[in-house]
């Protein structure tokens, strides 16, 4: 099968890698950046110099795998290719696109004949190594198509848990699926960093990595996370001090607490999640002054100036 892929970062390199050196597949594949398309070139890829030899490299029914940053890029990326594809033709968006905007593109293109598989995609840099976790929406007869390309990103299938792909629905349901899977991750990385922060500030000298470690063997809090913790420990170090305390969000947590209100469905793991990661960047900082303030004015507790390395008294209020 031939396969175009726009965008070659991290995740779309090692996506162009994995299907060469998995598959007799053929990628057609176009950057921004020279070097990046020399590296798919290196890997067995047909390089493209523009999105336009993408289209004229493949056959029809071509398929083009989308894989640039959500928003504005991938909306003009696919617009254009929409000027470019000819009837019967599919774009695939395996970014991270909110899924009400998958559906208005979806419908643009339907206008020429042009299908739209919306393909959420986990498994970061690893997923060259271990595969891809994919989910997937958009029409029946697409989505069949792009399969024997799902099937080489994916894990290989084992016989309890099914293959490492599914579709769940029309355009929009892979991208929704994939949103509130980030959503479900936002609570399970928040619930770790505080177990990890209180070993941190606890009278024992404990090794995080250890520890870790010892949570994959049988315990119930197991998961990919708490293996990334480990090597993360064993990368770092125990107290993580190279690292600055700033968490960055996709969005993808973000449309998920917005739909969780829209929908009245309360979320209040993934909600505080995010809002941790927003007082990661000193977005709280007045806010938490505001507090010591009120404290010292109904309480009498000690305040502490800048430029003061005492703590304030804890006492109860």
């Amino acid at each position: 099968m031939q396969l175009g892929v726009v965008g070659l970062g991290k995740m779309g390199a090692n996506m162009v890698h994995r299907i060469h050196r998995d598959s007799d597949h053929n990628v057609v594949a176009f950057d921004h950046h020279e070097e990046s398309i020399s590296e798919a070139e290196g890997h067995g890829a047909t390089g493209a110099g523009s999105l336009e030899e993408v289209v004229d490299r493949l056959d029809a029914p071509r398929t083009v795998w989308v894989m640039v940053p959500a928003g504005d890029p991938t909306g003009q990326t696919v617009e254009k290719l929409g000027e470019l594809l000819d009837e019967g033709d599919t774009v695939v968006d395996g970014g991270n696109t909110r899924w009400s905007d998958d559906k208005r593109r979806a419908e643009a293109l339907a206008e020429k004949g042009i299908h739209y598989v919306d393909v959420g995609t986990s498994g970061g840099v690893w997923g060259l190594k271990v595969g891809y976790c994919m989910m997937v929406g958009g029409p029946d007869e697409a989505v069949e198509r792009l399969s024997p390309i799902l099937d080489v990103l994916a894990p290989a299938e084992d016989d309890e848990h099914g293959p490492g792909w599914g579709h769940f629905g029309p355009v929009g349901a892979g991208h929704y699926v994939k949103m509130v899977h980030n959503g479900v991750e936002y609570g399970m990385m928040q619930a770790y960093a505080e177990g990890f922060s209180l070993f941190d500030a606890c009278e024992y000298e404990l090794d995080n990595a250890k520890i870790a470690h010892l949570w994959m063997q049988g315990s119930v809090v197991r998961s990919w996370l708490c293996e990334l913790a480990a090597l993360a420990f064993e990368q770092e170090g125990n107290d993580l001090s190279r690292l600055k305390p700033y968490v960055e969000d996709s969005g993808e947590g973000r449309w998920t607490v917005e739909d969780s209100i829209d929908k009245r469905i309360p979320t209040p793991v993934i909600t505080t999640s995010l809002f941790e990661r927003f007082s990661s960047r000193g977005q709280n900082a007045f806010a938490a002054k505001v507090n010591a303030a009120l404290r010292n004015q109904f309480g009498g507790h000690a305040v502490m100036a800048a430029d003061q390395a005492a703590q304030a008294d804890p006492a109860a209020e």
